[in-house]
């Protein structure tokens, strides 16, 4: 029998990296919960199928790795062995030493390190009443290695399907060559009808089976937010939230640093210190949550924390002594939080290793940028802050509403869409590009597409696009086109680096005729509609969250 030996050695490198990842993710838990046995179990049935894969396959120093915590795991699971802070520490240590000691290929194989070795047979032994051993010297360390391609699971059922649509694709297009060849129109409409449901089906498949639940990338900050909290005397849990929320893989890849980013300025800004949170009142232990929610054709994520806030004063203070505004300047609360996103602003008094440079916030801003989204802030003196990344679907398809506007076809998220309506039996005023229509009896801000793409003269007939913010504000916005084209299935496809700035498209698409659609940005739409003073950057105006 024919065994791929590098195929199985990267199945195992993959899970690896998963096992690993749960068990940091029950370590971190098992500090606020010393007595989970189930916690303990969980570890150790990974590092003991790691113990037993690796030396299978030949990987040595992780199996003799696995081996060491597999002793100490075992004391801890039997209860002869308490979870202290120390132990955990050093589980921690080695379980990323332990991953590092799975050589990618091509690489040569890692050094054992001697000293963790020693250091866990000495935790091993105390815990078990053996007297200690000579620690042994330490040995070569080996770095971790390159980046390699992108692996994503996909289930079996799924792929069965895609197997069975490609068959039901080649068979229908056969019939539509022999209708086309016999000249036979209604079986031609009718094998073509049969083509495009299939390719549509086949194509909304793979694009799903490019997705991943943000869950797996929220939970593996458990161990960030435990370090950097013990690290600087703090007190920190994780919540999570929205963990089955989907998006494409490659945002995950981009949303990986700005969301370290966020978590390191909420520890070292946000979140006090336990002695001063019994002062105000507050759990000595800070929380930090972690939330996803998909809105329209965009995925929000939020970084809250209940910390102490952000001080405007000291803001305004920092920005007056670099010259960004005078001292008879008073701005208004957006454009002075949306400072904290510019490169070099720090309000640190002190630089850390975590803060004090005026990098971190100016980070998370530029990779939203590359993903053609936004960042707010909101914040709550004494209450805490809400960071907020909103991104588009790089590569998804969504329900969309074809207009047309200056003889263009543009594309309304049809998530987003309330009702259509003729101008002409809309009451209000819009003269130029915004003005207020009224709708149903109520006010509605309204923007005329035409004018705000560079039209001059509009059309005799428009229709108005009644569209709707979900979220705090709620905010109905009525975008006023000359004619509504119909529905479609719009396969989102990312701008490139030319359109990088044009500010009102979210993605593109591809029509039926082979025409690139813009997809509008909505939630850029409506702030314009409400004549809202876009801050620097583009950081957005304070949409919610903490009042």
């Amino acid at each position: 029998m024919d065994l791929d030996l590098a195929e199985i050695t990267e199945v195992f490198r993959i899970e690896v990296r998963e096992g690993l990842a749960a068990c940091e993710e029950a370590l971190v838990a098992l500090e606020t919960q010393p007595g989970d046995r189930e916690a303990v179990a969980t570890v150790f049935r990974v590092v003991h199928t790691i113990k037993g894969n690796a030396a299978s396959l030949g990987f040595s120093v992780a199996a003799e790795l696995a081996h060491a915590l597999e002793d100490l795991l075992h004391l801890m699971r039997d209860g002869r062995a308490t979870a202290s802070a120390e132990r955990i520490d050093l589980l921690l240590r080695a379980l990323d030493r332990l991953a590092a000691s799975i050589p990618d290929a091509g690489e040569g194989a890692p050094q054992a390190d001697g000293a963790l070795l020693a250091e866990l047979g000495a935790a091993t032994r105390s815990a078990s009443g053996a007297p200690a051993a000579s620690p042994e010297g330490p040995a070569e360390t080996v770095s971790r290695p390159a980046a390699r391609e992108q692996t994503l699971r996909v289930g079996l059922s799924r792929l069965d399907r895609m197997l069975d649509l490609t068959g039901e694709v080649a068979i229908a297009q056969g019939r539509l060559r022999q209708a086309l060849e016999e000249g036979v129109r209604a079986r031609a409409r009718e094998a073509h009808d049969e083509v495009e449901r299939l390719c549509s089906e086949l194509q909304e498949l793979v694009m799903k089976a490019r997705l991943v639940p943000l869950g797996p990338l929220f939970r593996r900050h458990a161990r960030t937010v435990r370090d950097l909290a013990a690290a600087h005397g703090r007190l920190a849990r994780l919540v999570v939230e929205g963990e089955d929320v989907e998006v494409d893989l490659s945002v995950v890849e981009h949303v990986r640093d700005p969301l370290t980013h966020m978590i390191r300025n909420a520890i070292d800004h946000g979140l006090e210190t336990p002695a001063e949170r019994r002062r105000r009142g507050k759990d000595p232990c800070g929380r930090l949550t972690l939330r996803a929610r998909r809105e329209a054709s965009s995925i929000v994520i939020e970084v809250e924390d209940d910390g102490a806030g952000i001080d405007r004063a000291d803001i305004l203070s920092i920005a007056r002594a670099k010259g960004l505004f005078g001292t008879d300047q008073q701005p208004d609360d957006d454009r002075l939080l949306a400072l904290v996103f510019e490169p070099g602003f720090s309000t640190a008094k002190v630089v850390s290793d975590l803060s004090g440079r005026g990098v971190g916030l100016d980070v998370v801003r530029r990779n939203a940028e590359l993903l053609r989204g936004t960042v707010s802030i909101a914040s709550a003196l004494g209450r805490g802050t809400v960071i907020t990344l909103r991104l588009p679907l790089t590569l998804a398809i969504i329900p969309g509403l074809d207009v047309e506007v200056a003889g263009e076809v543009f594309v309304v998220p049809l998530d987003s869409v309330v009702e259509c309506l003729d101008h002409a039996a809309v009451g209000g005023e819009l003269a130029g590009e915004r003005g207020l229509l009224r709708v149903r009896g109520e006010c509605v801000p309204s923007l005329r597409l035409r004018r705000l793409f560079g039209g001059v003269e509009c059309c005799d007939r428009e229709q108005v696009v009644v569209t709707r913010l979900d979220g705090p504000r709620g905010t109905r916005v009525g975008l006023v086109v000359d004619r509504v084209v119909g529905e479609n299935h719009a396969v989102v496809k990312p701008l490139g680096p030319l359109l990088r700035d044009v500010r009102w498209f979210s993605g593109c698409t591809i029509l039926g005729d082979g025409r690139v659609a813009p997809i509008l940005d909505v939630h850029s739409l409506v702030e314009r509609a409400e004549g809202a003073a876009f801050a620097p950057h583009g950081a957005r105006r304070n949409d919610g969250g903490l009042q």
